[in-house]
């Protein structure tokens, strides 16, 4: 995969969430009891947010996805996030900071589906 390195990159997330979260593998990080996909995303997001913040990122999007108007019937996702990062660089040593790695068992515990879309903005449309 390659991606423009230069400039702002915009990743665009498409989130399906289990409907109870799955912890296996991350018993560490679990909550006592069960919850929700929906609660366990939360956990991650109030856990990485002061990170991606601190890494220069921020979230441009975030919001309920009501189904395609022009796409796939059968795809359903329940959240669109955007998150803008100031470089494709910047992105990756956030990807990789030790703090975020160990909070994001929330995310994999969440989804049961995702998607990651890397995009960069068009300079000239002419």
């Amino acid at each position: 995969m390659q991606f423009n390195n230069k400039g702002k990159v915009v990743m665009l997330n498409l989130l399906k969430f289990r409907e109870t979260a799955d912890y296996s593998g991350h018993e560490d990080i679990a909550p006592a009891g069960s919850i929700s996909g929906k609660e366990a995303y939360q956990l991650y997001i109030d856990h990485t947010l002061p990170i991606l913040e601190n890494a220069g990122a921020r979230v441009i999007f975030m919001g309920q996805s009501n189904g395609f108007l022009i796409g796939p019937e059968a795809e359903k996702w329940d959240l669109v996030l955007l998150v803008e990062h100031a470089s494709v660089a910047t992105f990756m040593a956030f990807a990789q900071d030790e703090a975020y790695l160990k909070g994001a068992g929330h995310r994999t515990a969440a989804l049961a589906d995702s998607r990651l879309l890397p995009s960069s903005a068009i300079q000239n449309l002419t």
